[in-house]
């Protein structure tokens, strides 16, 4: 679950917290500028800031600001005492944006969410100061939630694809980040543990197979959606705005070589196939003389995975989704 996940359960139980964000940073420093935590108000953290001091700071802060409700910008300097103290290499700076949470925005918050998992581009804009707190949420067909209606006009277009929150005077300008989405074709005992773990790592997951009594919620409980239908479909389902990330482990050749067929026309961030090199040569044999261009096969991950001398159903699916955290880390 991302934070806004978390968020929404706590205002679903009647209690609230406190949402932090990095909106500025200089120098080196863990985390970068957009990264969250939110504080619950029984003092859990879910997300993270950065770790150590940083955190335990932003901590007590958010204690405070769920007394005033009033939200705030604090500077913190990872100065040389500190980093020796924890045992870091990093000494940036960073500035972070401590909200109160409120229920009147809980639909603005789910909204975040779900245009996060669904590559719907949008720009959060929060007002704050002297006594001032409004949130509203603009998305790309002009679609307004929350307050002041006419904000539309105060954002360029170009926030919509930025990278990183923007601190103007008397508000906080924030797009929407689009998470990594991973399509896993095939509902078998493998693709259990990939589920799980790919989840740990902030991967939005999305399992398919044609076969109900495999793809379905009590197998896998954490997935963001289970798809049931034929593969040959499998194109029917995805936004070309999403960074996909696509690994095929279906039972058998067949359904492998469809699959991989159909996911190669369209664009991915990662493809992955499991199965021996001798199926996969056979494979891409086949694939080529169906067309299928001798480069881009070459660039599907292939046996899948990274070379841990895994074995296990547990221990290849952990090779798998750190190659999928390896190639997300390789962004340009």
């Amino acid at each position: 679950m991302n934070v806004y996940d978390i968020l929404e359960e706590y205002l679903n139980q009647g209690k609230n917290g406190v949402l932090a964000t990095i909106v500025k940073k200089r120098g080196a420093t863990p985390q970068v500028a957009g990264a969250k935590i939110f504080i619950g108000e029984d003092g859990k953290i879910f997300g993270t800031v950065g770790g150590g001091c940083v955190e335990a700071e932003v901590w007590q802060e958010a204690r405070k600001t769920l007394k005033t409700k009033e939200a705030v910008i604090e500077h913190y300097a990872l100065n040389g005492k500190d980093v020796e103290n924890e045992g870091m290499i990093c000494g940036g700076n960073i500035d972070v944006f401590l909200e109160p949470v409120f229920e009147k925005y809980r639909d603005l918050y789910r909204n975040i969410s779900y245009f996060q998992k669904r590559g719907k581009r949008a720009v959060s804009i929060t007002h704050f100061g002297d006594g001032v707190f409004y949130k509203t949420l603009l998305t790309m067909n002009g679609d307004v939630i929350g307050d002041a209606a006419g904000e539309r006009e105060e954002v360029d277009e170009a926030l919509f694809y930025a990278k990183a929150p923007r601190v103007l005077e008397g508000k906080i300008v924030e797009p929407v980040l689009i998470t990594s989405t991973l399509y896993m074709y095939g509902a078998g005992h493998i693709s259990q543990f990939i589920s799980k773990a790919a989840k740990t790592v902030d991967f939005n997951v999305i399992v398919m197979d044609d076969r109900a009594q495999f793809a379905n919620r009590e197998r896998f409980p954490e997935a963001d959606e289970i798809i049931v239908d034929e593969f040959e479909n499998v194109l029917k389902y995805g936004n070309a705005d999403v960074e996909v990330y696509s690994v095929i482990v279906t039972r058998g050749h067949k359904h492998d070589a469809l699959v991989l067929g159909e996911v190669l026309k369209r664009k991915n961030r990662y493809v992955g196939m499991i199965g021996s090199k001798r199926k996969i040569n056979m494979l891409f044999d086949y694939l080529q003389q169906k067309g299928f261009d001798k480069a881009l096969l070459k660039s599907v991950h292939a046996p899948i995975g990274l070379t841990i001398n895994s074995e296990t159903p547990q221990e290849i699916a952990l090779s798998i989704v750190a190659e999928l955290v390896k190639v997300r880390g390789e962004r340009v």
